[in-house]
């Protein structure tokens, strides 16, 4: 039988062995009781965003390799990060909203934003990679050492892969 081990919690077989898949409300009934105690970070780096096209196909590629694809459906934001691997994803414009604030024009595409929402982190402890449902109805690859990470609300909760973690949060002071 798998288990998934998040921070002392327990991923058993039962939750994805007809799709091989956990989705969202699986995540927020194993999660929410960590993440409720976890510590709060916040993102330090600056983002690029531009307007998103509806229709739009993003695929999000992080340093170890291509982690979800989603597809622009309501009015949007294709958000860049200013990390290494500068990936891209999509954040529908009522959230954007809250999590960033315009700095300045960089060029004829993209902005340049300061973010300013907050969230909870559970780093992910079990060897095999998995997969989750995202918030958007995608799948998105999980694999050890990542972080499962929701907004203060607690309304979704999304990876955030290990590397580009560090490179764009730090512990709230």
């Amino acid at each position: 039988m798998k288990k998934f081990i998040f921070t002392g919690l327990l991923f058993s077989s039962l939750l994805y062995a007809n799709t091989g898949i956990i989705n969202q409300s699986q995540l927020k009934d194993q999660l929410l009781p960590k993440l409720e105690t976890s510590v709060i970070f916040e993102k330090f780096k600056p983002i690029l965003a531009r307007e998103a096209v509806l229709g739009e196909t993003i695929q999000t590629f992080t340093k170890d390799g291509l982690e979800t694809t989603n597809t622009v459906t309501v009015p949007s934001y294709i958000v860049k990060n200013t990390t290494e691997a500068k990936e891209e994803y999509i954040v529908p414009k009522d959230k954007f909203d809250k999590r960033y604030v315009f700095l300045k024009k960089e060029n004829s595409t993209w902005n340049i934003f300061k973010p300013i929402g907050e969230i909870k982190a559970i780093k992910v402890k079990n060897k095999e990679e998995f997969f989750i449902i995202a918030p958007w109805g995608e799948k998105m690859i999980v694999k050890e050492n990542d972080f499962l990470v929701s907004p203060l609300d607690y309304s979704e909760i999304y990876r955030i892969a290990n590397h580009e973690f560090f490179e764009t949060y730090q512990q709230q002071k």
